[in-house]
């Protein structure tokens, strides 16, 4: 019984684990983190450029409407 009370509390252990993993999946503190990083990264990039905070926007919109669009083409694909 001690083996499957063990087991048991494992599942559990790892069920909380999974939840909080695809809280953050779907964060609004992940989503900003990954555009602030694609804007600086970017930036710094194009920073010989004119107007590298402004060229910098061009691709990490083009990242914020990728992940609007990918939970369309996940569902899709599950389906």
């Amino acid at each position: 019984m001690d083996d499957l009370a063990h087991r048991i509390a494992e599942i559990e252990a790892r069920n909380i684990r999974v939840e909080r993993e695809k809280a953050w999946e779907v964060s609004i503190t992940r989503k900003l983190s990954i555009l602030a990083l694609t804007f600086l990264s970017t930036a710094l990039l194009f920073i010989t450029l004119d107007a590298p905070w402004y060229n910098a926007l061009i691709p990490t919109l083009g990242f914020y409407l990728s992940t609007l669009s990918l939970p369309l083409i996940k569902k899709w694909w599950l389906s």
